[in-house]
């Protein structure tokens, strides 16, 4: 198998990793006394709702998940509802409120099963009382094209959603209701109060940390956003639940798939190969390209001084990086594409190293590929169209680039995410 198709094999195997028709059933609780309600959220949501039912084809259940467009299957029993991401619109307001209308019938022998995925914050757009959709899409967009790491994104979305930071489980909760969170994680540290802006786990933020991330990023939200975590702030509105409320004790989120067991699954067709695999971990965060510079530093020493690893070795990680926008620059691509041109610029096209980048959900930022390739041809592909690097990427431009290099990768939607995967592969010839 040549370099390549070595990579794209790699890739395929993190992505199966985390197939909810794959590892959901495994993750059931036994059949419940009372009746199913199936909510959720996510770019998984359709697919691990059909895993439900698909699992439980007689037990009574029902409910309505919220996916990105495009993202949608056929389901018999569970509603799948397609909506904005990562931009908040009419569609998922709408059905976000129709699960906590749906939360407020259930009784104490029901079961609440929380499907949720890398993309619910913003398909769970419920805003409080006092903030409009259009602001709370406002602030959301200028969060995005500020560079704030997605945490912090969420601190200030939690505050501002009537289901996120665990209101969904306090609605359930105030039914008495049992529920359980199956969740997979596209976040760094795979804690259930930061994917999906956490519905059903306790909050350790506040609206005053809320208030902090905008200033810290220097986004000018409207006055309607700040008033509100201004209250919040000074005890006028109540809090998100915090841990240790009681509310919990009925509750249960289980992490059922995560970013470092499918870069394992990654790294072992690298081995079955006879390629050493190097995990190097699956919390990389940063600006995209600083990342690049990073990795190219490690892929120079090991290609000169076969340290410290000695090659044909696959270097492999995970992660959200980061990538900001300066005012009046549209961009055009995402951030496994900007890490893949950075780290292009960075290795001047060094012989025998091949690296491919690609979001787990199949789509890389604004445009609809998962990611790309760079071989050591990447440069010469380009340049002979008369495009040149290093004012591509002071353009934010990676997508084109790697599409006039014809090395972008487009999956369409894997209807999964545990975030981004990258490798770079040092010493095998294609």
């Amino acid at each position: 198998m040549n370099a390549v198709d070595l990579m794209r094999a790699s890739f395929d195997a993190a992505v199966a990793a985390a197939d909810p028709l794959r590892i959901v059933a495994n993750c059931l609780p036994d059949r419940p006394l009372g009746r199913v309600l199936v909510v959720g959220a996510g770019k998984a949501a359709a697919s691990m709702a059909l895993a439900v039912e698909r699992a439980w084809p007689d037990v009574l259940l029902e409910g309505v998940v919220i996916t990105r467009y495009a993202h949608g299957l056929p389901t018999a029993r569970i509603r799948v509802v397609e909506a904005g991401h990562p931009v908040p619109d009419a569609a998922g307001e709408s059905a976000t409120r129709e699960i906590l209308e749906r939360v407020s019938d259930l009784r104490r022998d029901d079961l609440l099963l929380v499907l949720v995925s890398g993309g619910g914050s913003s398909l769970l757009s419920l805003p409080v009382p006092d903030v409009s959709m259009y602001a709370l899409k406002s602030v959301t967009g200028m969060l995005l094209a500020s560079g704030a790491p997605i945490g912090e994104m969420n601190i200030v979305r939690k505050h501002l959603s009537q289901i996120a930071g665990g209101r969904l489980a306090a609605a359930a909760a105030a039914r008495d209701a049992q529920v359980l969170a199956l969740i997979i994680s596209d976040v760094t540290g795979d804690s259930p109060t930061d994917i999906a802006s956490g519905p059903c786990a306790p909050d350790p933020s506040t609206c005053a940390d809320a208030l902090a991330v905008l200033s810290r990023w220097k986004v000018s939200a409207p006055a309607e956003v700040f008033t509100w975590l201004q209250r919040g702030a000074e005890g006028e509105v109540p809090e998100t639940p915090k841990p240790n409320d009681p509310l919990f004790a009925r509750v249960e989120n289980r992490v059922i798939a995560t970013a470092h067991r499918s870069l394992e699954a990654a790294a072992e067709v690298f081995r079955s190969a006879g390629v050493t695999a190097v995990v190097l971990g699956d919390t990389v965060t940063g600006e995209a390209r600083e990342v690049a510079k990073v990795y190219a530093a490690l892929v120079r020493e090991i290609r000169t001084h076969n340290q410290p690893f000695k090659p044909p070795v696959a270097l492999i990680s995970g992660g959200e990086c980061t990538v900001t926008l300066p005012a009046g620059t549209p961009g055009r691509g995402g951030r496994c594409t900007e890490f893949l041109l950075s780290l292009a610029i960075e290795l001047d096209g060094m012989p025998d190293v091949h690296a491919l980048a690609c979001d787990t959900d199949g789509i890389d930022g604004s445009e609809n590929n998962a990611g790309a390739l760079l071989t050591p041809d990447s440069f010469d592909r380009a340049a002979g169209h008369g495009v040149a690097a290093p004012d591509v990427l002071v353009e934010h431009d990676a997508y084109g680039y790697f599409e006039t290099a014809r090395q972008l990768i487009v999956t369409g939607p894997t209807r999964t995410n545990v975030n981004d995967y990258r490798v770079i592969l040092i010493g095998r010839a294609t």
